[in-house]
């Protein structure tokens, strides 16, 4: 596999539960997929899942040269993580399909945490030729 594009974005815990404060369900709804909601519900630090989230999702729509714009739907992409903890990245849509059209294979994500701040990392990467 080659890495073909990097994208990475950093949350305020803050500003996401500002959010969700203020448009509640839709908000949540309109960001983040069931799965996602569960996980976080699940845990204790449920704004700093949900926040890694977010910046998981925005750092794939910046490998992606993208941003959030058209066709684009935020649950278009998934985090949940794998039986071992490490979160794993799912796509469908439109964001789907701009990846098969960049020959995205495979996008490996990290998501860390400090007292404050969520930051992911997203590696896009295709098959060689």
């Amino acid at each position: 596999m080659e890495i073909i594009a990097h994208g990475i974005d950093l949350v305020d815990f803050p500003r996401i539960e500002e959010m969700v404060k203020r448009h509640g369900e839709r908000f949540v709804n309109r960001i983040f997929t069931s799965s996602e909601q569960a996980y976080a519900e699940a845990n204790k630090n449920g704004i700093e899942k949900l926040a890694g989230r977010f910046a998981a999702k925005e750092a794939v729509l910046k490998l992606m040269g993208t941003g959030w714009r058209g066709k684009i739907a935020w649950t278009d992409i998934e985090i949940v993580n794998n039986p071992a903890g490490q979160p794993k990245v799912t796509l469908c849509g439109e964001v789907e399909k701009i990846a098969n059209k960049l020959g995205i294979k495979h996008i490996s994500v990290s998501i860390t945490h400090t007292a404050n701040f969520a930051i992911a990392s997203a590696v896009a990467m295709a098959k060689k030729e």
